[in-house]
């Protein structure tokens, strides 16, 4: 008898290439202008990644910029360059409107774009045990003001964003930084406005949300995998120095990975990833170590169910 070999199963490597975490001063590689943040993401995909997770930056100072203006000059250059599936923020920043948030995602109509899914103390604050010396003077004082500040997701602005593009195509990244957002995440999916195949990304080690232990990661994924069955995809991503060892976790138990220096500036213990694609270049290594495949952009957009590069505003 002929034994047919399984498949070994995809792994969707997301990159997310700047974020609003990290501010300029932390790292000489993280990218700022529209040309760095360009480079890095196209980097990252030739490494491997499937989806691009994109936030933009004021190019002079570094301050998150949620300006629909903002991404005019980022988008459509990693599109010609790369086949990636791109995904536009919605949390922006925990400075920002609602409105201001949604604005690039309902403007562009990406394939994906990330949703928060409650509202949470996120506190940066502690970065400045490691961090006392900075290049712009909002920095500073966006970490220290971190410990009175609230990233606000009600169920009426998570309402509102899915509502406004709900005509776009777009999926979701629904972003989950504890066990009650999964709940969220399914009262939204009982009142028909997140459809199948949910993308879950389960968030680990901000201050205000889940923690980093290995059985954080296991609560998470039983909970998830209780409330939505078979009709989600599940990633992971870790933030700071754990990135790498949370992946690999993820992984082993069936999930998708993210990566990238808006989760992480770091490489290895006390080496600053000199790149969005180092890290990715890390990932797929580890996933092919485990005897896994990466995906590429078509099978994620294949997994996803996606409704395709063609059909953005950009």
């Amino acid at each position: 008898m002929t034994v047919t070999p399984k498949k070994p199963r995809k792994v969707i490597i997301t990159c997310a290439i700047t974020g609003s975490i990290h501010t300029p001063s932390m790292s000489p590689h993280l990218p700022v202008t529209p040309e760095e943040i360009s480079d890095a993401a196209i980097g990252a995909a030739e490494a491997g990644a499937a989806i691009i997770h994109l936030h933009a930056r004021d190019p002079k100072t570094g301050v998150p910029d949620q300006s629909v203006e903002a991404y005019k000059n980022i988008l459509p250059v990693i599109k010609q360059r790369t086949n990636a599936v791109l995904n536009i923020t919605t949390g922006g920043s925990t400075l920002m409107s609602t409105e201001e948030r949604l604005g690039p995602a309902l403007h562009y109509k990406p394939e994906v774009a990330s949703l928060n899914m409650g509202s949470m103390n996120f506190g940066l604050y502690p970065m400045l045990n490691r961090f006392s010396e900075f290049k712009h003077d909002w920095e500073e004082d966006y970490l220290r003001g971190s410990d009175d500040r609230i990233f606000k997701n009600t169920f009426k602005d998570i309402e509102t964003i899915l509502t406004k593009c709900a005509d776009n195509g777009t999926r979701f990244e629904v972003e989950c930084y504890d066990i009650g957002h999964l709940y969220t995440c399914k009262h939204f999916v009982d009142r028909g406005l997140i459809k199948a195949p949910l993308f879950i990304q389960s968030v680990f080690g901000i201050l205000g949300g889940i923690g980093q232990h290995p059985e954080d990661i296991m609560h998470m994924k039983r909970t998830a995998d209780r409330l939505f069955g078979d009709d989600y995809q599940w990633s992971v991503l870790g933030a700071g120095a754990k990135q790498m060892q949370i992946a690999a976790q993820a992984a082993m138990m069936g999930g998708n990975v993210r990566v990238g220096l808006e989760d992480s500036l770091w490489l290895g213990r006390g080496q600053l990833a000199e790149s969005n694609a180092a890290q990715v270049r890390f990932a797929v290594k580890m996933i092919n170590d485990l005897g896994l495949e990466v995906a590429t952009p078509d099978e994620a957009r294949e997994i996803l169910e996606l409704k395709g590069g063609d059909d953005v505003n950009f």
